[in-house]
């Protein structure tokens, strides 16, 4: 900014300085603005969920995970069932750990075979339709 000499001056700089605060209040509203929206719950999910689906390995240990506590659960409720006897039910929690710890560390193991049959259950199919 220039020296100010004399009234015309300090006016034409305080008209400029209005000018740029003004400018100013309309960036910040604008920014304002874009951070409330990205900070919206929805958002915020679909960020999340994108940054999931985005790495290979997290959504591979996460179907592993889901594998696990299920074939556990189904593991305790066909052996075990309802039961109000406290001995079979610490024995049915231990029994869904221990499956699912086994599903969860062999998972790449077991999808590979249940590919394997599944290829054969197809092709069995295919080949009783085809005949």
């Amino acid at each position: 900014m220039e020296n100010i000499q004399n009234t015309a001056d300090l006016k034409a700089a305080i008209a400029e300085l209005k000018i740029q605060q003004a400018t100013d209040l309309f960036l910040l509203k604008e920014e304002l603005r874009i951070t409330k929206e990205k900070f919206t719950i929805s958002n915020i999910i679909k960020s999340g969920f994108k940054q999931v689906t985005a790495t290979p390995n997290i959504s591979s240990n996460i179907l592993s995970a889901v594998l696990g506590l299920t074939s556990g659960f189904v593991t305790k409720k066909i052996l075990i069932g309802k039961t109000i006897n406290p001995l079979k039910r610490l024995f049915g929690a231990a029994l869904e750990m221990f499956v699912a710890n086994k599903v969860v560390n062999n998972a790449d193991t077991l999808k590979s075979v249940g590919s394997v049959l599944l290829n054969k259950i197809l092709t069995k199919k295919e080949d009783k339709v085809g005949v």
